[in-house]
């Protein structure tokens, strides 16, 4: 019987913020705990590895601002 079968959960990523399921390596960046276990950006194209690396850079960037926010606040 289909009645028990639940919907997968999934996490974000630490680093670029895809998601993924629990303790798997992410396909986006190929980092798992916060380590870079697969290269992914070795197989890419040149056009294609330029954009997955400003896309994890920005996603870097939004992250680091969002926690400095939070620090700020709770400085106040």
């Amino acid at each position: 019987m289909h009645l028990f079968i639940t919907p997968a959960v999934l996490q974000s990523c630490k680093k670029c913020g895809k998601q993924v399921l629990p303790h798997t390596t992410c396909k986006n960046c190929g980092f798992y705990k916060s380590r870079q276990v697969i290269d992914v950006l070795s197989k890419l194209s040149k056009k294609d590895k330029k954009t997955r690396e400003k896309d994890i850079k920005d996603k870097e960037k939004e992250g680091k601002a969002e926690s400095l926010t939070l620090q700020k606040l709770s400085k106040k």
